[in-house]
């Protein structure tokens, strides 16, 4: 090979090992995540989750013969095209930096993830939201609702880690045991992930670019899909860190990433419902105050249990880990019985003034409603590097 030859490998090596021989930073993957929230929100509706997977559930009971909310086939609604190409995207990240592998949990860890998801599916019905409907995306649409919905979050992930070191101390035994990993790359092996990376990487492309033909918001979601897992596969994107960690370990990085995706996304929001091109109520939710607080709260708590939201049980699956595939089935499960059986007596029970949609531009105009939710933000800001220096609300 000629020296010019050797260069340009060395070169391109170089830059492949930037991206994939070690995670990005997380405040990197916020702002990324930002940005294509953005892209969404222009395309058709901000980002979430949630919807995505009750939609898989509904046309797997309705398969079998149930009467389930209709939405559309898996392959023609938005946010189901968007799971699934997230899911693909932080496979295929997995695959470039070597970490993927197929780790089967103890049985109490994969109950766990099952339990988690099914009580996220409850919670994100009656809260209509989860940590990015209702959070990452909901605080840049400036939704008073989804201020709410975080305080049922933050209630959620406490008591769950107060029951978490509760089963550490008193029943060790309940999740111990060993990790079964299989097909996991190590000195020697795994040479195959990076090439079947570019397989899958190149489907995922192949799958948005079919869709123009019928439909550009699907292929805009399906290519945006594929963006956003691998962004969160490379950066170890967790909004349950962001609000667990100050009551474990007190780092303040994860935290911080998020605050990095709602700053930038509230920017293109902003701009977005002000100039009128898309509607200035959407993402603000009916759920001011108590389904929002209610949900919330059990939401915050499955997730904790699960150890992983909506999208973080998502892009974990992606990388092979069977307890998030055992959250995602549980969350399958519950939202379309909820929605169904659940959600319709809940909401009648309430009065109107307990299931508002608060959007607080409409009543204290923009520019000071942006001020609210940055004050509330520094606010948060200045808590989690507080608790990261003295240590007062972590557990370790």
């Amino acid at each position: 090979m000629s020296e010019s030859g050797a260069k340009k490998k060395g070169s391109l090596r170089e830059l492949y090992d930037v991206f994939f021989s070690k995670s990005w930073p997380m405040w990197v993957g916020g702002i990324l995540l930002g940005v294509g929230n953005i892209c969404l929100f222009i395309v058709l509706k901000p980002w979430g989750a949630s919807g995505g997977v009750k939609n898989w559930g509904d046309n797997l009971f309705n398969l079998m013969g149930g009467d389930f909310a209709n939405m559309g086939a898996v392959n023609l609604f938005p946010y189901s095209v968007l799971c699934i190409l997230l899911i693909m995207g932080a496979f295929a990240g997995a695959l470039f930096s070597k970490q993927f592998a197929l780790r089967f949990p103890p049985i109490g860890e994969l109950f766990k993830g099952l339990f988690g998801g099914l009580l996220m599916g409850l919670g994100a019905v009656l809260g209509v939201s989860c940590t990015i409907g209702g959070f990452f995306s909901g605080w840049p649409a400036l939704s008073m609702g989804a201020v709410v919905f975080t305080i049922g979050l933050v209630a959620g992930t406490w008591l769950a880690v107060k029951y978490l070191l509760f089963e550490i101390n008193k029943f060790p035994k309940l999740s111990s045991g060993k990790t079964l990993s299989i097909l996991t790359a190590g000195k020697g092996k795994g040479s195959w992930q990076p090439i079947l990376g570019f397989v899958v990487v190149i489907i995922g492309l192949i799958i948005a670019f079919r869709y123009t033909g019928s439909s550009s918001v699907l292929a805009w979601y399906a290519a945006i899909g594929l963006y956003f897992g691998l962004v969160c596969q490379r950066s170890r994107f967790c909004v349950v860190r962001a609000l667990r960690e100050p009551f474990m370990s007190g780092s303040s990085k994860p935290a911080l990433a998020v605050m990095a995706g709602i700053l930038v996304s509230m920017f293109g929001f902003v701009v977005i419902k002000f100039m009128g091109i898309r509607g200035e109520m959407m993402w603000v939710w009916p759920h001011f105050w108590v389904p929002a607080i209610i949900g919330g709260t059990i939401f915050g708590f499955g997730m904790t249990i699960a150890g992983g939201c909506t999208v973080g049980s998502l892009w974990r699956a992606g990388e092979g880990h069977i307890k998030l595939w055992a959250s995602i089935i549980g969350m399958m499960v519950a939202m379309p019985f909820t929605a169904k059986f659940i959600k319709p007596a809940f909401f009648d029970a309430l009065p109107d003034s307990m299931k508002q949609m608060f959007f607080l531009p409409e009543k204290i105009g923009y520019g000071p409603a942006v001020g609210v939710f940055l004050a509330i933000m520094l606010l948060w800001y200045l808590f989690v590097k507080w608790n990261e220096r003295t240590g007062k609300f972590s557990a370790y």
